[in-house]
């Protein structure tokens, strides 16, 4: 009950000398957020928000955050990860930002980040092109004898070697033990090869539904918010969510900010279930806290029941894998270098 005083008091307590600048990523995503946080935070707190967009880089962060004032930042987990090891961001007090943080799990309270939302990347097929049996399973996008066409995939190691290793059976609690080994690797290039002369590598991620409604794809991997943007506006195609690989966006405080108790208001604020549950309604990306999901209700204006899109929602089935961002951060130089090296030499990635 303290705690709940504790933070009633201090949303109820305007700070308008600390006014934020919240760094976000643009389009309809940060639309969503206007609805759902900072407008409410806003009301509830008279702490003027004022955004900022970023393409979610490290080096956009080192070169933009002191000179353009940036206060709370959303980012990818990993970069999180990497960006406090480099100093740029504030230790976080999670204890007094959170009351329930077991809420928050599998997601992990880092040092420098809360869990704010989830998304995956999910496979997708254009429905036409399997007028039978469909495509069920991401061992289904490895097989081009039952299921052929081109498979569109991100030009990164990032997903696709989890991807080749689970279609292989690696049990998902096993995957990051076997990729940082040798072997591991190996194998999972050695999957890749297995599809390598029907790949269409995609850099946007506004591609992979475009791909498959031009029919230039028949499989995709992508983002799931990017396919259902694509569905809800007639696009055929279909989301397999088997083998979806969950990664979580966080929120996060520049160092150095001038504004750190605005800063950490607006934390708390965002990450209660109720501010996660009203983004979910809007889009679909999952909460990061267990606690939101029964929530969720219809999306506004449309009626669609936004539970059935989130990735974390139980009904998608067990067999998916969380992005073990601690790893990603960690090895992302020999990630690429193997994955350079499979792409020069057609071979088994070193």
């Amino acid at each position: 009950m303290r705690f709940f005083s504790a933070l009633v008091a201090v949303l109820a307590a305007p700070v308008q000398a600390e006014d934020l600048t919240v760094v976000t990523w643009g389009g309809a995503y940060e639309a969503a957020q206007q609805q759902a946080i900072f407008a409410p935070f806003t009301e509830a707190t008279g702490i003027d928000v004022t955004t900022a967009r970023y393409d979610g880089s490290l080096t956009a962060l080192k070169a933009r955050a002191a000179s353009e004032g940036w206060d709370v930042i959303d980012m990818l987990e990993p970069t999180a990860i990497s960006a406090c090891d480099a100093g740029l961001l504030a230790r976080l007090d999670h204890a007094a930002l959170t009351e329930g943080p077991a809420d928050f799990a599998p997601a992990k309270l880092r040092e420098c980040s809360m869990p704010q939302n989830v998304f995956a990347t999910v496979m997708a097929y254009d429905p036409d092109a399997y007028p039978g049996i469909k495509p069920t399973s991401i061992a289904d996008f490895f097989d081009t004898t039952r299921f052929p066409g081109k498979r569109a995939i991100r030009k990164s190691p990032d997903d696709i070697l989890e991807w080749a290793l689970l279609s292989e059976g690696v049990p998902p609690a096993q995957v990051y033990d076997l990729l940082s080994t040798d072997r591991g690797l190996r194998l999972a290039f050695r999957k890749l090869d297995q599809i390598r002369e029907h790949i269409i590598w995609w850099q946007d991620a506004a591609d992979p539904p475009r791909l498959l409604t031009e029919g230039r794809a028949s499989m995709a991997s992508g983002y799931n918010g990017r396919f259902f943007a694509a569905q809800q506006s007639g696009k055929a195609l279909s989301v397999v969510w088997d083998g979806r690989i969950i990664g979580h966006e966080v929120w996060s405080i520049a160092k150095g900010t001038d504004a750190p108790e605005s800063a950490r208001a607006f934390i708390r604020f965002a990450t209660r279930p109720d501010s996660m549950a009203r983004l979910s309604e809007r889009i679909p990306y999952g909460p990061a806290r267990q606690s939101a999901l029964p929530r969720i209700g219809l999306q506004p204006g449309t009626g669609i029941p936004m539970r059935d899109h989130l990735p974390n929602a139980p009904q998608h089935g067990p067999n998916y894998l969380v992005r073990d961002s601690l790893w990603h951060s960690h090895t992302a130089d020999l990630r690429k270098r193997r994955f350079e090296a499979w792409l020069a030499r057609g071979g088994d990635g070193g």
